[in-house]
């Protein structure tokens, strides 16, 4: 039996060009997990989200971009050499959305002779515009083009040790400086979803309290729960006290309701209310990208500053440390044995 492994993350456009931006956009928001309402109403929403959007977000992407390409694309393909390069099955890169894309990949892979595929998502929570999406895009094409081939999926690892040792690994050194605040910004979601992923279809948002006492089969799929997790278990493996570090969730689109306190709002109530020094951290990205780079790190801290802040630093991402990469490692000698 042949085997390998299969990285996914998001993808990016394949330029800062309008038009890319917008091909990007079209497909990464057409999907009915990103945004969950009935095709015909997500087909006149995001026709009206791409009137202005992808020449506000080409402005955005180009601030960021670097002589190799999408941050995310260059960081995602490093890490794929940087794991080959400790085992001994194939490592193969795709992206959910644009390039390089599943279905190629997928075809490749059986091409090669791959009878067992280990899908590890790039998402380390579950929600079902991340990681639900990517295992379902990946499942859909495996069984329409490989239909023989055995796919194993890499659980949810939020709270995982070789995963909260990793970014303490990557924290440890902005938590060494003076400092009066750690705030842990995850990518937001609508309520909505939150619900629609409860199987319980009762506890979920029904107390605010409820992910402190979330049963194991609301857990497993959970998003702010298992965000609140990995908050909680960090924050205990770094020492922090429970007063100098917070929650909050970013990237809200549209009008409903998304998770609460919005990291935009909460950035500016921090500094209001006396923290002078904050640290940021994005523990929902495995690798830096517009949502982090640009977003929180440019975007966030001006509105930190503006409202009173006088310290303001981006802990970074996974990215390439060595103890991500172990913890990739780690997942794949489970896989092979």
């Amino acid at each position: 039996m042949s085997k390998a492994v299969l990285l996914v993350n998001l993808g990016s456009p394949d330029s800062p060009s309008v038009p890319d931006v917008r091909r990007y956009l079209n497909e990464f928001l057409m999907d009915g997990r990103v945004i969950d309402v009935p095709w015909p109403l997500r087909r006149l929403l995001v026709g009206l989200i791409l009137i202005n959007r992808p020449k506000e977000s080409a402005h955005a992407y180009a601030s960021i971009w670097t002589p190799e390409g999408s941050p995310l694309i260059v960081t995602s393909r490093n890490v794929q050499k940087l794991l080959q390069a400790r085992v001994s099955v194939p490592v193969a890169l795709a992206m959910r959305y644009q390039n390089p894309g599943v279905p190629a990949v997928v075809r490749e892979l059986a091409q090669q002779g791959i009878t067992e595929l280990l899908l590890i998502p790039l998402f380390p929570h579950y929600a079902m515009s991340s990681y639900e999406t990517a295992v379902e895009w990946v499942r859909h094409h495996v069984k329409r083009l490989a239909p023989d081939m055995k796919l194993s999926v890499q659980p949810p690892y939020y709270d995982a040790t070789d995963y909260i040792t990793a970014l303490g690994a990557v924290a440890a050194d902005a938590l060494k400086t003076p400092h009066d605040h750690l705030l842990f910004s995850f990518h937001g979601v609508p309520e909505r979803q939150i619900r629609k992923s409860d199987p319980s279809r009762c506890h979920c948002l029904a107390s605010s309290d409820c992910c402190d006492r979330a049963p194991k089969p609301v857990l497993e799929v959970c998003y702010r729960a298992q965000c609140r997790a990995t908050a909680r278990t960090l924050a205990e493996w770094c020492g922090l006290p429970k007063n100098q570090w917070s929650v909050a969730f970013q990237s809200r689109l549209g009008r409903d309701p998304w998770l609460r306190p919005y990291t935009d709002e909460e950035l500016e109530r921090l500094a209001k209310s006396g923290v002078k020094r904050l640290l940021v951290i994005c523990p929902a990205f495995v690798s830096d990208c517009l949502e982090t780079i640009e977003e929180i790190g440019m975007r966030g801290k001006a509105t930190f500053l503006e409202a009173g802040g006088e310290s303001y630093t981006l802990i970074p991402c996974l990215n390439e440390h060595p103890a991500w990469i172990s913890a990739l490692e780690n997942m794949v000698k489970k896989f092979t044995g």
